[in-house]
């Protein structure tokens, strides 16, 4: 389990960089500047980092004793910005196997 939820911190921590990356900086270039290359860029990878976040939370929900509301509290601050950085600090930091 200590190696899933070390994989799932990376995992978070990239996801919530990826969207801050992806709202802040590639929306605004594409919309303001005309130039879609870096939301083309960032958004496969982010999709596919913001799966993998919600696979491996929901596969470590059981180990980690997480209640229902405590999962969809985790799942859900994947769609908020900074919101994976929180969960990390509040749920997975201090964490010992």
């Amino acid at each position: 389990m200590l190696k899933l939820l070390s994989t799932f911190r990376v995992i978070a921590f990239l996801e919530g960089v990826s969207y801050i990356l992806l709202l802040f900086i590639a929306t605004p270039v594409k919309y303001l500047g005309d130039d879609p290359q870096y939301v083309k860029m960032l958004g496969m990878p982010h999709g596919l980092l913001f799966i993998a976040y919600v696979v491996i939370a929901v596969l470590i929900s059981k180990d980690m004793k997480w209640s229902t509301r405590t999962l969809w509290v985790v799942l859900i601050a994947a769609v908020i910005p900074f919101g994976t950085f929180y969960i990390d600090k509040k749920y997975l930091k201090n964490v010992h196997a």
